[in-house]
């Protein structure tokens, strides 16, 4: 499975990276790198989480408009960034619904509302719900369902395709996670500065206008998806009809802002290209 944008990672300034395609089939458009090397995900976790954050709402352990974090709070607005928790402290900073704060500490809040209604701990919880199901087996959470799952390029390419294309979820459902949410927010994309708006979804960033940002010129504005500061990114561009996962072992930071969108932009292309051809 070759594509030749993808050969751009063997230029990136890391050790080690990993990365492929696939496309809304679930076909593996191409695939680079060691894929079944596993990375530590950062917040690329998120998505994984609240993934199974909807399934335990499917399944009616919890609700989306039911209570969950500070006083007036959701499970909604968790998953969208805008229960008013600090960053990285169960600190409350804002009332729910007025601002986008990206939190860490919403996650973990989430993670303890489906453990307590469930009686099962989140990462059993999340394995038993996506990762078993979607043979992820070299997929696991270490710790903060904001930051702190492993995986490789392997089974997020099987996770990438399950969005696309969804078995575990109501389409709908899925639908909803990559709608904006709360929508006309300003708050900070962590890496790129205040966005005005900066739009979620469910426990995905969805692009947008977002200028600058982490996908490419050419990801259409309903690309969604997230990125991590360990130095990794999944984006989902429905437009494109494509998903792409990269895996580094190097933190994010100016070589990241400086080589992803080119590398973004040039899978896209290559992926018209072929579509065409």
């Amino acid at each position: 499975m070759f594509m030749q944008s993808l050969a751009m990672i063997d230029n990136w300034p890391v050790d080690s990276a990993a990365a492929a395609v696939v496309r809304a089939d679930g076909t593996v458009a191409g695939s680079r790198g060691p894929l079944t090397r596993r990375f530590p995900l950062a917040s690329v976790t998120k998505p994984l989480a609240a993934y199974a954050v909807l399934v335990a709402h499917e399944e009616g352990a919890i609700e989306l408009d039911g209570p969950a974090g500070p006083e007036g709070s959701t499970v909604r607005h968790l998953l969208a960034h805008t229960s008013g928790l600090a960053f990285d402290e169960h600190r409350v900073s804002a009332e729910p619904g007025t601002r986008r704060i990206y939190s860490n500490a919403g996650f973990e809040v989430l993670a303890d509302h489906v453990t307590k209604a469930t009686e099962i701990p989140f990462a059993e919880y999340l394995h038993q719900a996506v990762l078993e199901p979607l043979g992820m087996t070299a997929t696991s959470l270490e710790g903060s369902a904001a930051k702190d799952g492993i995986s490789t390029a392997e089974d997020l390419v099987r996770f990438a395709a399950e969005v696309q294309s969804p078995r575990l979820l109501d389409p709908h459902t899925v639908l909803s996670a990559m709608t904006v949410a709360y929508p006309g927010l300003e708050g900070l994309l962590p890496g790129y500065g205040r966005q005005r708006p900066n739009d979620w979804g469910l426990g995905f960033e969805i692009r947008d206008g977002k200028s600058p940002h982490w996908t490419g010129s050419s990801s259409s504005a309903h690309t969604f998806g997230h990125f991590g500061q360990s130095g990794t990114f999944l984006w989902v561009d429905p437009e494109a009809g494509a998903a792409c996962v990269a895996l580094t072992d190097r933190a994010f930071g100016p070589w990241a802002i400086e080589a992803w969108p080119p590398f973004t932009d040039a899978v896209l292309a290559e992926l018209r290209r072929t579509a065409t051809a």
